[in-house]
């Protein structure tokens, strides 16, 4: 769909298949730094030693999740609004964007919250040195769904930016 101008060499694209572009390369490349750059330092640095860690990290989700939920929407939003136009397989990105705004939602409201309580119940037991299974299957649900997250992202971006 991208057309060329009579002015120069120039690409064209619908506002929001740009909206989508640049949401998705935000979204993913802040959750490759939260996840691979911010987590890791504070873990290595004695996060998990101290006694408000539970809180720090409640507050670092409890914001990040927030902007997830805008991306997820604009995503979404992006998408049905390019499915009036003629992009060729636009209802399996339309798919995709739930898919991905479901992994925003289960992230806000289900595992953050379940986590944070987890951690919060440890700073009160400080004489317990394991950390509960339920924190452990939490922990791997989270990194499956940011898995998925970073694969249905970079399907979509690369399907955006192709189009």
């Amino acid at each position: 769909m991208n057309t060329i101008s009579t002015s120069g060499l120039e690409f064209k694209r619908p506002v929001w298949q740009n909206t989508v572009i640049l949401t998705l390369g935000f979204w993913l490349s802040a959750s490759l730094i939260l996840d691979w750059v911010i987590m890791p330092s504070l873990y290595v640095s004695g996060m998990m030693t101290q006694s408000s860690f539970a809180t720090a990290g409640y507050t670092i989700f409890w914001n990040f999740n927030r902007v997830e939920l805008l991306c997820a929407g604009l995503i979404l939003t992006g998408f049905l609004a390019l499915s009036k136009s003629q992009f060729k397989g636009i209802n399996r990105g339309i798919i995709l964007a739930m898919v991905m705004l479901a992994i925003a939602s289960v992230d806000t409201y289900l595992l953050t919250p379940q986590m944070s309580a987890i951690g919060l119940n440890l700073n009160f037991l400080s004489a317990v040195s394991e950390v509960p299974g339920n924190m452990n299957l939490l922990h791997g649900a989270y990194w499956l769904l940011e898995v998925i997250k970073l694969a249905v992202g970079g399907t979509l971006f690369i399907w955006s930016w192709k189009q």
